[in-house]
Protein backbone atom coordinates (compact mmCIF):
# COMPACT_ATOMS: atom_id res chain seq x y z
CA UNK A 1 0.00 0.00 0.00
CA UNK A 2 1.10 3.56 -0.26
CA UNK A 3 2.77 5.99 2.39
CA UNK A 4 -0.62 7.72 2.93
CA UNK A 5 -3.87 8.24 2.52
CA UNK A 6 -6.73 10.64 1.99
CA UNK A 7 -8.72 11.92 5.39
CA UNK A 8 -11.38 13.91 5.54
CA UNK A 9 -11.64 16.13 9.09
CA UNK A 10 -13.71 17.74 11.14
CA UNK A 11 -12.20 21.75 11.98
CA UNK A 12 -13.61 24.93 13.50
CA UNK A 13 -13.74 26.55 10.30
CA UNK A 14 -15.43 24.03 8.35
CA UNK A 15 -14.06 20.24 7.18
CA UNK A 16 -10.53 19.78 5.30
CA UNK A 17 -9.04 17.09 3.46
CA UNK A 18 -5.97 15.86 5.57
CA UNK A 19 -3.34 12.88 5.06
CA UNK A 20 -2.02 10.29 7.16
CA UNK A 21 -1.10 6.21 7.24
CA UNK A 22 -3.72 4.22 6.14
CA UNK A 23 -5.53 2.08 9.32
CA UNK A 24 -4.33 5.29 11.42
CA UNK A 25 -4.65 8.91 11.93
CA UNK A 26 -4.52 11.83 9.52
CA UNK A 27 -1.38 14.14 10.41
CA UNK A 28 -0.83 16.50 8.01
CA UNK A 29 -3.54 18.89 6.90
CA UNK A 30 -4.13 19.84 3.00
CA UNK A 31 -4.64 23.67 1.70
CA UNK A 32 -8.53 24.32 2.25
CA UNK A 33 -9.19 25.05 -1.77
CA UNK A 34 -7.91 21.29 -2.20
CA UNK A 35 -11.44 19.50 -1.96
CA UNK A 36 -12.56 16.27 -2.71
CA UNK A 37 -14.92 17.48 -5.40
CA UNK A 38 -11.77 19.14 -7.23
CA UNK A 39 -10.05 16.31 -7.14
CA UNK A 40 -11.82 14.01 -8.90
CA UNK A 41 -12.90 16.08 -11.68
CA UNK A 42 -9.71 14.67 -13.45
CA UNK A 43 -8.21 11.49 -13.84
CA UNK A 44 -6.92 9.05 -11.46
CA UNK A 45 -2.97 9.30 -12.25
CA UNK A 46 -3.81 13.29 -11.38
CA UNK A 47 -5.76 12.72 -8.18
CA UNK A 48 -2.70 11.10 -6.84
CA UNK A 49 -0.31 13.72 -8.38
CA UNK A 50 -2.27 16.28 -7.03
CA UNK A 51 -2.46 14.92 -3.66
CA UNK A 52 1.58 14.51 -3.34
CA UNK A 53 2.30 17.75 -5.03
CA UNK A 54 0.05 19.81 -2.45
CA UNK A 55 1.75 21.42 0.40
CA UNK A 56 0.60 19.92 4.07
CA UNK A 57 0.17 21.92 7.19
CA UNK A 58 0.51 19.68 10.43
CA UNK A 59 -2.24 18.64 12.40
CA UNK A 60 -1.39 20.07 15.47
CA UNK A 61 -5.19 18.06 17.77
CA UNK A 62 -7.13 15.16 17.23
CA UNK A 63 -9.34 16.08 14.75
CA UNK A 64 -13.01 13.98 14.08
CA UNK A 65 -12.85 12.04 11.15
CA UNK A 66 -15.84 12.50 8.71
CA UNK A 67 -16.89 10.60 5.87
CA UNK A 68 -14.78 10.97 2.91
CA UNK A 69 -17.39 11.98 0.79
CA UNK A 70 -18.55 15.74 -0.32
CA UNK A 71 -20.99 15.91 -3.04
CA UNK A 72 -20.49 12.45 -4.96
CA UNK A 73 -23.56 10.11 -5.18
CA UNK A 74 -23.47 6.86 -4.16
CA UNK A 75 -24.11 3.35 -6.38
CA UNK A 76 -23.67 -0.03 -5.61
CA UNK A 77 -23.49 -3.38 -7.75
CA UNK A 78 -25.59 -6.20 -6.45
CA UNK A 79 -25.05 -9.73 -6.82
CA UNK A 80 -21.40 -9.41 -7.70
CA UNK A 81 -20.30 -12.68 -5.20
CA UNK A 82 -21.71 -15.95 -5.14
CA UNK A 83 -22.68 -15.96 -1.53
CA UNK A 84 -25.13 -12.92 -2.18
CA UNK A 85 -26.98 -14.60 -5.70
CA UNK A 86 -27.45 -17.49 -2.65
CA UNK A 87 -28.76 -15.36 -0.28
CA UNK A 88 -31.18 -13.15 -2.57
CA UNK A 89 -32.83 -16.45 -3.79
CA UNK A 90 -33.22 -17.56 -0.40
CA UNK A 91 -34.80 -14.50 1.18
CA UNK A 92 -36.94 -13.96 -2.09
CA UNK A 93 -37.84 -17.69 -2.88
CA UNK A 94 -40.60 -16.82 -5.41
CA UNK A 95 -37.98 -14.14 -7.72
CA UNK A 96 -34.84 -16.32 -7.46
CA UNK A 97 -34.03 -17.00 -10.97
CA UNK A 98 -33.89 -12.82 -11.27
CA UNK A 99 -30.98 -13.41 -8.91
CA UNK A 100 -29.16 -16.29 -10.90
CA UNK A 101 -29.70 -14.27 -14.25
CA UNK A 102 -27.69 -11.16 -13.16
CA UNK A 103 -25.18 -13.12 -11.46
CA UNK A 104 -24.08 -14.22 -15.14
CA UNK A 105 -25.13 -11.57 -17.44
CA UNK A 106 -23.09 -9.16 -18.72
CA UNK A 107 -25.00 -6.37 -17.64
CA UNK A 108 -24.36 -5.70 -13.54
CA UNK A 109 -27.13 -4.99 -11.80
CA UNK A 110 -26.48 -1.12 -10.75
CA UNK A 111 -28.20 1.09 -8.61
CA UNK A 112 -28.59 4.03 -6.42
CA UNK A 113 -27.83 4.26 -2.92
CA UNK A 114 -27.39 7.41 -1.34
CA UNK A 115 -26.62 10.88 -2.10
CA UNK A 116 -23.11 12.29 -0.54
CA UNK A 117 -24.53 14.30 1.98
CA UNK A 118 -26.76 11.35 3.78
CA UNK A 119 -23.41 9.23 4.58
CA UNK A 120 -22.63 8.36 7.88
CA UNK A 121 -18.78 8.18 8.76
CA UNK A 122 -17.06 6.83 11.31
CA UNK A 123 -18.71 6.29 14.75
CA UNK A 124 -21.89 7.49 13.71
CA UNK A 125 -25.44 5.09 13.53
CA UNK A 126 -26.21 3.59 10.49
CA UNK A 127 -30.40 2.76 10.82
CA UNK A 128 -32.52 -0.11 10.71
CA UNK A 129 -36.40 0.80 9.54
CA UNK A 130 -39.00 0.22 11.68
CA UNK A 131 -41.41 -1.97 8.64
CA UNK A 132 -38.70 -4.38 8.23
CA UNK A 133 -37.74 -7.40 10.64
CA UNK A 134 -34.59 -8.54 8.33
CA UNK A 135 -32.52 -5.86 8.61
CA UNK A 136 -28.45 -6.47 8.19
CA UNK A 137 -25.17 -4.80 7.06
CA UNK A 138 -23.15 -5.26 3.89
CA UNK A 139 -19.73 -4.65 4.17
CA UNK A 140 -18.63 -3.72 1.02
CA UNK A 141 -14.74 -2.47 -1.09
CA UNK A 142 -15.77 0.70 -2.68
CA UNK A 143 -14.65 2.47 -5.81
CA UNK A 144 -13.82 6.11 -5.56
CA UNK A 145 -13.97 6.84 -9.09
CA UNK A 146 -13.68 10.12 -11.29
CA UNK A 147 -15.61 12.38 -13.58
CA UNK A 148 -14.19 10.00 -16.43
CA UNK A 149 -15.04 6.74 -14.25
CA UNK A 150 -11.32 5.77 -13.28
CA UNK A 151 -10.88 4.44 -10.38
CA UNK A 152 -8.74 6.82 -8.37
CA UNK A 153 -9.21 5.33 -4.91
CA UNK A 154 -10.51 2.69 -2.44
CA UNK A 155 -12.26 3.25 0.62
CA UNK A 156 -14.58 1.14 3.07
CA UNK A 157 -18.52 0.69 2.87
CA UNK A 158 -21.60 -0.42 4.31
CA UNK A 159 -24.41 -0.95 2.41
CA UNK A 160 -27.02 -1.51 5.47
CA UNK A 161 -30.53 -3.25 3.88
CA UNK A 162 -33.91 -4.50 4.58
CA UNK A 163 -33.81 -8.37 3.38
CA UNK A 164 -37.31 -8.59 4.37
CA UNK A 165 -38.52 -5.79 2.07
CA UNK A 166 -36.36 -6.72 -0.43
CA UNK A 167 -37.58 -10.45 -0.34
CA UNK A 168 -41.07 -9.29 -0.71
CA UNK A 169 -40.80 -8.04 -4.08
CA UNK A 170 -37.63 -7.67 -6.19
CA UNK A 171 -39.10 -3.93 -7.11
CA UNK A 172 -39.24 -2.97 -3.71
CA UNK A 173 -35.12 -2.74 -3.42
CA UNK A 174 -35.41 0.96 -3.40
CA UNK A 175 -37.02 1.05 -0.47
CA UNK A 176 -34.76 -1.68 0.45
CA UNK A 177 -31.96 -0.53 0.75
CA UNK A 178 -32.29 3.91 -0.03
CA UNK A 179 -33.35 5.29 3.62
CA UNK A 180 -31.77 8.02 5.97
CA UNK A 181 -28.78 6.36 7.51
CA UNK A 182 -28.24 3.24 5.00
CA UNK A 183 -25.14 3.93 4.08
CA UNK A 184 -22.17 4.38 5.58
CA UNK A 185 -17.95 5.11 4.14
CA UNK A 186 -14.61 5.36 5.68
CA UNK A 187 -12.32 6.01 7.52
CA UNK A 188 -9.83 7.14 4.18
CA UNK A 189 -9.04 6.91 0.57
CA UNK A 190 -6.24 4.81 -0.61
CA UNK A 191 -4.62 4.91 -3.74
CA UNK A 192 -5.92 1.22 -5.41
CA UNK A 193 -2.78 -1.49 -5.10
CA UNK A 194 -1.69 -3.10 -8.56
CA UNK A 195 -3.32 -6.21 -7.81
CA UNK A 196 -6.85 -5.58 -5.22
CA UNK A 197 -7.10 -9.12 -3.29
CA UNK A 198 -8.34 -7.70 -0.04
CA UNK A 199 -9.63 -9.72 3.22
CA UNK A 200 -12.27 -8.13 3.99
CA UNK A 201 -13.72 -8.85 7.58
CA UNK A 202 -17.23 -8.17 9.74
CA UNK A 203 -17.93 -8.16 13.12
CA UNK A 204 -21.41 -7.82 14.86
CA UNK A 205 -21.45 -6.73 18.54
CA UNK A 206 -24.60 -6.77 20.93
CA UNK A 207 -23.38 -5.16 24.20
CA UNK A 208 -19.90 -7.00 24.99
CA UNK A 209 -20.91 -9.61 23.04
CA UNK A 210 -19.93 -10.76 19.55
CA UNK A 211 -22.46 -12.52 17.50
CA UNK A 212 -21.69 -12.82 13.69
CA UNK A 213 -18.33 -12.57 12.93
CA UNK A 214 -16.79 -13.60 8.94
CA UNK A 215 -14.45 -12.49 6.61
CA UNK A 216 -14.28 -12.79 2.70
CA UNK A 217 -11.86 -11.62 0.12
CA UNK A 218 -11.95 -9.16 -2.97
CA UNK A 219 -11.03 -11.68 -4.76
CA UNK A 220 -14.14 -13.53 -5.11
CA UNK A 221 -15.78 -10.99 -7.00
CA UNK A 222 -16.96 -12.29 -9.98
CA UNK A 223 -16.78 -8.74 -12.02
CA UNK A 224 -13.68 -6.92 -12.77
CA UNK A 225 -13.76 -4.11 -10.49
CA UNK A 226 -12.87 -1.48 -13.28
CA UNK A 227 -15.06 -2.88 -16.02
CA UNK A 228 -18.18 -2.15 -12.91
CA UNK A 229 -16.88 1.70 -12.80
CA UNK A 230 -17.20 1.64 -16.55
CA UNK A 231 -20.73 0.41 -16.54
CA UNK A 232 -21.54 3.21 -14.04
CA UNK A 233 -20.52 5.70 -16.70
CA UNK A 234 -22.03 4.42 -19.71
CA UNK A 235 -25.00 6.95 -19.79
CA UNK A 236 -24.55 9.14 -16.32
CA UNK A 237 -22.60 11.96 -16.18
CA UNK A 238 -20.76 12.11 -12.89
CA UNK A 239 -18.96 15.65 -13.02
CA UNK A 240 -17.38 15.10 -9.48
CA UNK A 241 -16.99 11.43 -9.44
CA UNK A 242 -19.21 8.94 -7.53
CA UNK A 243 -18.63 6.45 -4.61
CA UNK A 244 -19.55 2.78 -6.21
CA UNK A 245 -20.24 0.05 -3.56
CA UNK A 246 -19.02 -2.86 -5.24
CA UNK A 247 -21.08 -6.03 -3.36
CA UNK A 248 -20.79 -8.12 -0.29
CA UNK A 249 -19.33 -11.57 0.07
CA UNK A 250 -20.38 -11.80 3.60
CA UNK A 251 -24.39 -12.50 4.36
CA UNK A 252 -25.15 -13.24 8.29
CA UNK A 253 -27.70 -16.22 8.44
CA UNK A 254 -31.19 -16.07 8.10
CA UNK A 255 -32.10 -16.34 11.65
CA UNK A 256 -30.26 -13.08 12.54
CA UNK A 257 -31.10 -9.33 12.04
CA UNK A 258 -29.64 -6.27 13.39
CA UNK A 259 -30.98 -4.74 16.81
CA UNK A 260 -30.91 -0.77 17.72
CA UNK A 261 -27.76 -0.59 20.00
CA UNK A 262 -25.80 -3.19 17.71
CA UNK A 263 -22.32 -2.25 16.27
CA UNK A 264 -21.06 -2.91 13.24
CA UNK A 265 -17.44 -2.67 12.54
CA UNK A 266 -16.03 -3.78 8.97
CA UNK A 267 -12.57 -3.69 7.92
CA UNK A 268 -10.88 -4.38 4.94
CA UNK A 269 -6.74 -4.97 4.67
CA UNK A 270 -4.86 -1.99 4.26
CA UNK A 271 -7.78 0.74 4.64
CA UNK A 272 -8.54 0.25 7.79
CA UNK A 273 -11.86 -0.24 10.31
CA UNK A 274 -15.23 1.17 9.55
CA UNK A 275 -17.35 0.94 13.14
CA UNK A 276 -20.71 2.36 13.43
CA UNK A 277 -23.30 1.86 15.85
CA UNK A 278 -26.97 1.14 15.30
CA UNK A 279 -30.53 2.97 15.74
CA UNK A 280 -33.74 2.17 14.92
CA UNK A 281 -36.00 4.27 12.78
CA UNK A 282 -39.66 5.02 12.78
CA UNK A 283 -41.20 4.95 9.73
CA UNK A 284 -44.87 3.17 10.24
CA UNK A 285 -46.58 0.02 9.63
CA UNK A 286 -46.33 -1.55 6.01
CA UNK A 287 -47.31 -4.88 4.77
CA UNK A 288 -43.87 -5.74 3.57
CA UNK A 289 -43.11 -8.18 6.17
CA UNK A 290 -46.55 -9.66 5.73
CA UNK A 291 -46.01 -10.00 1.47
CA UNK A 292 -42.23 -11.70 2.32
CA UNK A 293 -43.43 -13.92 5.19
CA UNK A 294 -46.19 -15.07 2.83
CA UNK A 295 -43.55 -15.42 0.11
CA UNK A 296 -41.10 -17.37 2.19
CA UNK A 297 -44.41 -20.13 3.22
CA UNK A 298 -45.40 -20.33 -0.66
CA UNK A 299 -42.04 -20.64 -2.54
Amino acid sequence: MDDHALYRVALPGGPRLALGPPAAEPERLLPPELTLDRLLTGSAGQFWRDLDQAPTAPLTAPARILAPIESQEVWAAGVTYAPSRDARKLESPRYGSVYDAVFSAERPELFYKSAGTRVRGPGEDIAIRSDSSWNVPEPELVLVVTSRCEVAALTIGNDASSRSIEGANPLYLPQAKIYDGSCAVGPCLIRPPQAISLGIGLEIRRGPETIFQATTNTAQIVRPLAELARWLGRALTLPAGAFLLTGTGIVPPAEFSLQGGDSVVISIEGIGVLANGVCRIECGDLPADEAWNAGRREP
